[in-house]
């Protein structure tokens, strides 16, 4: 019967970071460097304000956007930290940041638009654009140090370009959109019926400037903004998010998001209300610390990688090694009992993703094995 199903949905694939991860974890001692996943616990009052909402029976039907408390919360914190104007009625409260794409993504492209997703890319984009029934057209950034340029962008830009997706601190490689590259984007799609879709969960784990698209407000009709409780609370598990945009785009996306999972958890977002209350700093701290290690022990191996300034990833490449990423990543599991995920799975052939959202003795675990492996290479 599978051949009866929706025909986009029978092109999708699982997911390449997990398949990594069940190999690595099929491997007695394999130090795993893969997941993105602060290795921090939620902090305890953002628990307990979860706990006093169950305990105030909180346990009913919430607003289909969220409660106005929390999206009043977020228009506040979004307006003093980004200098973001949206109100309350411009926000959508999500079941993380995934939903958050899925709907905006969904919601504004039709059959045959073409999306521009710049490379490495996280690969959800690609399968939601998929499933939408329109086209990925992907802008290889590693020859410009993992940034967009004039060129590069008007050479895939068409007159079927409906939108583009801008991940800035960058999954896979920690990058941050340079002001000259969010400067190509508005040049290019400014007057043009373009979406530009900011996804910027990583915003807050940057350790640089972090220019940000969304500041842009003579282009506020066309943007929509992705952001996360997950990654700078520890909030993984809890699937909360928020999608932000111009009133009547908003509107009409939040009957799609109504459609697919009415609302979230009522008592969630108490603990949001109290998340964004939250100092990430030692947070933030611990894992610059970790990149600081991270990127002199990568580059002191002599592998290539652009230095991040966000997010917990380092991107070296390790096309010189002769081999695909793919049987790179695949023999330094089996053979050097390290793991990484391989650029292919962000649409980057001869590089390899590290998280370093793990504890000091794993990372350098992960390290001392690496670099026995790239010795044993090289032999």
């Amino acid at each position: 019967m599978t051949e009866l199903m929706n025909k986009n949905l029978l092109q999708l694939k699982p997911s390449g970071i997990r398949r990594f991860t069940a190999l690595a974890k099929s491997v007695p001692d394999c130090a795993m460097l893969t997941i993105g996943e602060p290795d921090f616990s939620t902090p305890a009052p953002i628990k307990d304000a979860c706990k006093a909402a169950l305990d105030a029976d909180k346990t009913h039907y919430p607003p289909n956007t969220g409660e106005p408390a929390l999206r009043a919360a977020i228009a506040e914190f979004e307006a003093a930290q980004n200098g973001l104007d949206y109100t309350a009625d411009e926000i959508i409260v999500t079941s993380g940041a995934t939903e958050a794409l899925y709907t905006a993504i969904t919601g504004v492209l039709n059959p045959g638009d073409e999306v521009i997703i710049p490379t490495p890319a996280f690969g959800l984009y690609e399968s939601i654009v998929t499933m939408a029934g329109a086209v990925c057209v992907f802008l290889g950034t590693a020859p410009d140090g993992f940034q967009i340029t004039p060129q590069a962008l008007s050479a895939v830009m068409t007159a079927r370009t409906k939108l583009i997706i801008l991940n800035s601190p960058n999954n896979p490689t920690g990058s941050v959109c340079t002001q000259e590259s969010l400067q190509a984007v508005h040049d290019a799609v400014a007057g043009k019926p373009v979406f530009i879709l900011c996804d910027d969960v990583y915003a807050r784990l940057v350790y640089a400037p972090c220019p940000m698209f969304a500041r842009y407000r003579d282009l506020r009709s066309q943007i929509l903004v992705v952001q996360s409780f997950s990654k700078p609370y520890a909030m993984t598990g809890w699937r909360m998010g928020y999608l932000m945009g111009d009133e009547p785009v908003i509107r009409q996306l939040a009957l799609l998001h109504a459609a697919a999972v009415v609302s979230v958890a009522a008592f969630s977002q108490d603990a949001c209300i109290q998340a964004l209350k939250t100092d990430i700093t030692p947070m933030v701290e611990t894992y610059r610390r970790r990149r600081d290690y991270i990127w002199d022990r990568i580059t002191a191996m002599g592998l290539p990688a652009v230095r991040p300034e966000g997010a917990f990833y380092i991107f070296p490449r390790i096309s010189q090694f002769g081999m695909s990423s793919e049987e790179f990543c695949t023999r330094l599991i089996t053979e050097g009992k390290a793991a990484g995920v391989p650029g292919t799975c962000f649409g980057a052939e001869g590089y390899v993703r590290f998280s370093f959202c793990y504890e000091m003795p794993a990372i350098a675990r992960g390290m001392d094995r690496l670099e026995a492996f790239l010795n044993r290479l090289q032999r």
